[in-house]
């Protein structure tokens, strides 16, 4: 099933629309900061090229700062 991401621009109206869809029984998750950040980086790992190889010096070379 989709879903639909909502994001409030402050407390009260994210109050007023979680108390509505409680209401209209549908489920509501609230998500932190660092859950959107995470699914957001989910996302761009999905996207990525896995075709290109890459060797283990090079980075070795690139984590060192060289």
């Amino acid at each position: 099933m989709n879903s639909i991401i909502i994001t409030p621009r402050n407390k009260s109206e994210e109050k007023l629309l979680a108390d509505l869809f409680r209401k209209m029984g549908i489920g509501t998750k609230v998500l932190s900061a660092e859950e959107k950040e995470d699914m957001g980086l989910a996302r761009l790992m999905a996207q990525a090229d896995r075709k290109q190889k890459v060797s283990r010096d090079t980075i070795v070379k690139k984590l060192s700062g060289k």
